[in-house]
């Protein structure tokens, strides 16, 4: 449990949210003391403190939300808010957070959306309610009004990964492949070794392939294959990278095979593209992402120790796409 309360809230999964949340209640209790109760800053004067502590905290108020636990994640936002004060930008964001949770209609949504551009007119710096402001234009559909709102923020701070990701997944929906694909390569730009978003812009591409033929297509799904491969290069064991390599060598095989060698596209120095990989070559890419995604189903399927952190629907679908390339075999 120790290592699931310090991860980061977004690589969580749901069963292991419940599991979490289930616990948070007697976390909270055993944190709860006399002093917990004194006003922000007197309560520093007695609190332990430790930055785990605090994050895991954050993570329960978290867990709690996603599963429904209302109660228990208030409790801890009042022990963030008792330790870190009410102005504190990212209790603001919090507290916010809170209410866009609980809220029961539209009209309290509108009112919390309100109360963000009030903190915002007194001080537009605050990115997080910023954020939170954007997200919550998107979660009542109003997509072009957060993408503007996220434009805006990414101009005054270029470097924010976590905007641009929201930027490419809203553009995303709107079936806006090139500019998806423009934010997601910003954000591997600001965050090299972020593997799941190497995998991410990987299946982006992959999906613009399909809107594509002949050396357009071609060069799509070699990149895509590239972005893959350089996933699991930086995570070895990342399934969700090998089953996109393995996806995006299928495609790539069959467009090898079936392309002329008038439509394939050549390296071009002056753009820096570069030619498609040879058969060969995405062949043992293939076998490699086979074997390694066999593996992992194999073995997690299995409960071995060390293999039980995978999402059991990645799991599934692992098993269902090796499935049919045995099917495809046997024909």
């Amino acid at each position: 449990m120790a290592t699931s309360l310090l991860q980061p809230p977004t690589s969580t999964s749901p069963e292991t949210a419940l599991r979490l949340s289930q616990k948070a209640s007697s976390f909270v209790n055993s944190q709860s003391s006399w002093f917990s109760s004194l006003p922000y800053p007197l309560s520093l004067l007695f609190s332990s403190e430790s930055q785990e502590k605090w994050q895991v905290y954050e993570n329960l108020f978290l867990a709690c939300l996603r599963t429904g636990d209302n109660d228990t994640a208030h409790a801890c936002l009042e022990e963030l808010t008792a330790r870190f004060g009410k102005v504190n930008d990212r209790i603001v964001a919090l507290t916010g957070l809170y209410r866009e949770a609980t809220a029961q209609d539209d009209q309290e949504l509108a009112e919390v959306m309100k109360n963000y551009e009030d903190i915002l007119k007194d001080d537009p710096t605050i990115f997080s309610i910023r954020k939170r402001r954007a997200a919550l234009m998107r979660s009542v559909g109003h997509a072009s009004e957060a993408i503007t709102a996220l434009t805006n923020l990414l101009d005054q701070s270029p470097t924010d990964a976590e905007a641009w990701a929201e930027l490419g997944d809203l553009y995303l929906e709107q079936g806006s492949y090139d500019q998806a694909i423009y934010c997601l390569e910003e954000v591997v730009v600001v965050t090299p070794n972020a593997w799941n978003m190497h995998a991410r812009l990987g299946e982006v591409i992959f999906l613009s392939a399909g809107r594509t033929e002949g050396g357009d297509q071609l060069k799509a799904l070699s990149e895509s294959m590239r972005r893959f491969c350089r996933s699991i290069e930086l995570c070895d064991d990342y399934l969700r990278g090998y089953y996109g390599l393995k996806l995006a060598t299928d495609r790539l095989l069959e467009a090898l095979s079936t392309s002329k060698k008038s439509q394939q596209s050549s390296a071009d120095p002056v753009t820096g593209d570069l030619a498609p990989p040879s058969i060969s070559s995405v062949k043992k890419l293939n076998e490699a992402a086979t074997a390694k995604l066999g593996e992992i189903v194999r073995r997690s399927s299995s409960g071995e120790r060390g293999w039980d952190g995978y999402s059991e629907s990645e799991l599934i679908a692992a098993r269902e796409l090796l499935e049919r390339g045995t099917q495809k075999i046997e024909r």
